[in-house]
């Protein structure tokens, strides 16, 4: 008890020793508290996630309908959602800087008012009415665009939020939920899109997908007031990241990082281009389009359960490498499925059984690798170690969708016509089949694949 007194007696002497400032801080060190604000905050990022998605890929399910609405090619439609993977690259570190920098309460505001802009400039596009045609599609890909900066500027947030808002046991879970609302919103698009599109059309496409926008635009100006709680929820969060070159060299050097870089980033955009071309793909071997729409929601929806499971896992185990490690190597089994399996024509059940078990693998891992970026890079800033992560992703998805849609393209539309002079004839031909492709040449019949004549044939 003496020596309990005496001890308790010297930390009081030391203390009043200190000066004002740093009794202060170490004052926060030793009081840690949570807000239920957090979760308020948690809401308005998975909205905005989910808007943003719905916005990305809301014409790739109905690729053919909105070819023939906008007056344009398949290849013109594709660049409305690979603007947002080419845009992503460049405004990688500017977003990551931000983030680090000038907080996460404006990154919020800005990226939610790009969001709504973009959203109401592509209704706009699609409104404008039949004489002035021709607009429509540069309009509309000008909405897409501005929409596409808002990108970076959400999607890099779900782990800086669950660093500065949320307990060390909480984080993953945090992460989890506003990185999947992402895929949510990629979900929602898959079945939305065709049934709008059967009842309206593109208008109704992109009047439907602007509300949620306007919705989220409101709660983060209003609602989000500080980028950082006023209690830190834990230890770490109360220490600054490096600054920001200080931290993209520390990045460099890490080896550990490094290596997830590329694995993730590879997965990340095997599993854009998957989502983006999914419609083509099963097509061109006779699968309907519903189908092709059922895929992807089967791909997505146990994606969404996987990270719910593997969330709840890792926060109470903080097995974040072997559970990245287990993913992606089964993630990679089922891609190398799926590859095969797509190439059949008729095996509708094979087909649905490798979507399922590929979103599941390899969505779910998602959440859980970027936290680990989080802690194998730490003390740089966790925008950064995310951001480079999805840059390396978008831009390794850039160049395999452009890939594989020629090569879709030359399996779908091979051996046009040739005139004796070695030049195609030029006439157009429609589809007689499940999938509404656009129009191009004849080609080698498959058994049960869409056959192709010329019109009034």
């Amino acid at each position: 008890m003496e020596d309990g007194g005496a001890e308790s007696e010297t930390h009081a002497q030391f203390k009043s020793s200190l000066p004002r400032e740093e009794k202060d801080k170490l004052k926060k060190l030793l009081v840690l508290k949570v807000y239920k604000r957090r979760w308020f905050v948690l809401l308005v990022l998975c909205l905005l996630n989910l808007s943003n998605a719905t916005l990305w890929l809301s014409f790739a399910p109905v690729s053919s309908q909105t070819a023939s609405y906008l007056g344009v090619s398949l290849a013109q439609v594709n660049w409305l959602s690979l603007v947002y993977m080419l845009l992503s690259v460049p405004l990688s570190l500017g977003t990551t800087w931000m983030l680090d920098t000038l907080g996460l309460r404006l990154t919020l505001i800005v990226g939610s008012w790009l969001n709504m802009t973009g959203a109401v400039i592509r209704f706009l596009g699609a409104a404008l009415p039949e004489y002035d045609a021709s607009s429509r599609y540069p309009v509309v890909l000008l909405g897409q665009a501005i929409s596409a900066l808002a990108q970076p500027l959400i999607i890099f947030t779900p782990t800086k939020l669950a660093a500065l808002w949320f307990p060390v046991h909480q984080r993953t879970t945090a992460n989890m939920l506003a990185s999947m609302s992402n895929p949510l919103g990629l979900l929602l698009a898959n079945i939305l899109s065709p049934l709008l599109e059967d009842y309206g059309g593109v208008p109704t496409i992109t009047l439907a997908y602007m509300v949620p926008p306007c919705v989220s635009c409101l709660l983060a100006t209003v609602g989000v007031r500080s980028s950082v709680p006023p209690t830190s929820p834990s230890p770490s969060a109360q220490s600054g990241p490096e600054p920001f070159l200080q931290g993209l060299k520390l990045l460099v050097k890490n080896r550990a990082y490094l290596v997830l870089m590329l694995c993730l980033g590879s997965g990340i955009a095997s599993f854009t281009c998957f989502s983006s071309l999914l419609d083509q793909i099963l097509c061109v071997q006779g699968y309907s389009n519903e189908f092709a729409g059922l895929c992807g929601a089967l791909f997505i929806i146990w994606g969404i359960v996987g990270a719910g499971l593997l969330g709840v896992y890792v926060d109470r185990t903080k097995k974040f490498i072997e559970v990245t490690k287990i993913n992606l190597s089964l993630s990679s089994v089922a891609c190398a499925a799926f590859s095969v399996v797509a190439l059949m024509p008729g095996q509708q059940a094979a087909v649905a059984v490798v979507c399922s078990l590929f979103g599941f693998f390899g969505f779910s891992v998602y959440p859980v690798a970027m936290e680990l970026s989080v802690e194998c890079s730490y003390p740089v800033g966790e925008a950064t170690s995310a951001g480079l992560i999805f840059a390396s992703g978008a831009s390794d998805a850039t160049g395999r969708t452009v890939c594989l849609f020629h090569l879709s393209l030359r399996s779908v539309l091979p051996l046009a016509l040739q005139t004796p002079g070695g030049r195609g004839t030029g006439m157009l031909w429609e589809q007689r089949g499940p999938c509404h492709l656009q129009p191009g040449a004849p080609h080698r019949i498959r058994p049960g694949a869409p056959q192709w004549v010329r019109p009034g044939l």
